[in-house]
């Protein structure tokens, strides 16, 4: 039957998401249990296509990547696709009218991890971060405002703002490694030659502008959403309050992370916050 095979499939993005990310996990499971499976399979799409062009070294990554996008459109066309995680994204890109922009905009960014190891500009670097991060949160207010298209007109800037803050706050995490490993840079003007306190002080003020305007948003989402996603909004500016509580010298020679402990505090603290009604 399909629809077991349907559900074995949002199952698979379920344990894609929980394997992956524990904290984006946890987010999710805030969430009203009937859009959770929406997010997860959101969650596995991108997942596996950021992958394919991170991880997988001792592969041909572009017809991999290819191969992805062309499967991608064909179970679009024919309703079904045996990757599970295609099966299961392509259900909700119907269900929730995810719109084809956001798709190519991400694939594209996710194909210039594979030619481009550099943003110098602002507008590059922007032009990125908007297909790797903004329309990911593009495609989860879609599965929040359950077609409301007006309540998603009003809330795109402060999902963008939220996408970004998200990846942004990556980025400095990870800037040793995607410098060395990776040979990417994604700041523009910043290497690990040139990074220093002035450097990651205006990055983190960019970032908490992201965040002061995505909060804006996240008071207005919907019930179903507002609590899941104030949570993940909470532990990534733990996320970014550790960062910012690091000498620049030691970013990237130990990988900043929130403590399981750390996060079941600051869950409690978002669900009494919400419960007070203060988002």
């Amino acid at each position: 039957m399909k629809s077991l095979f349907d559900t074995v499939s949002f199952k698979c993005s379920k344990l894609v998401t929980q394997s992956y990310s524990t904290s984006f996990s946890l987010a999710v499971k805030m969430l009203s249990p009937g859009i959770r499976d929406a997010i997860y399979s959101i969650y596995g799409f991108v997942r596996f296509a950021d992958e394919i062009v991170d991880s997988f070294h001792d592969f041909e990554k572009e017809n991999l990547i290819h191969d992805f996008e062309k499967e991608y459109y064909k179970a679009m066309q024919t309703g079904i696709s045996l990757n599970p995680i295609l099966n299961s994204f392509q259900h909700t890109v119907k269900q929730y009218n995810i719109t084809d922009d956001l798709i190519q905009a991400f694939l594209k960014s996710m194909k210039l991890d594979l030619v481009k190891s550099s943003y110098p500009t602002h507008t590059e670097y922007e032009d990125y971060i908007y297909g790797s991060a903004d329309v990911v949160g593009l495609m989860c207010l879609k599965v929040f405002v359950k077609g409301n298209e007006q309540k998603y007109e009003q809330l795109k800037n402060e999902a963008m703002r939220l996408g970004s803050a998200f990846q942004k706050v990556n980025f400095l995490r990870d800037l040793k490694e995607d410098n060395l490993v990776l040979n990417r840079n994604y700041f523009p003007g910043i290497d690990l030659n040139s990074f220093d306190e002035e450097a990651k002080t205006n990055i983190i003020a960019e970032i908490e502008e992201d965040f002061r305007i995505a909060f804006q948003g996240i008071v207005k989402l919907p019930i179903d959403a507002k609590f899941g996603v104030y949570t993940a909004y909470i532990y990534y500016r733990k996320l970014l309050q550790k960062l910012k509580n690091t000498p620049y010298y030691e970013i990237g020679n130990s990988r900043i992370r929130v403590s399981n402990y750390t996060k079941a505090g600051l869950l409690a603290q978002s669900f009494v916050t919400y419960k007070l009604k203060l988002v």
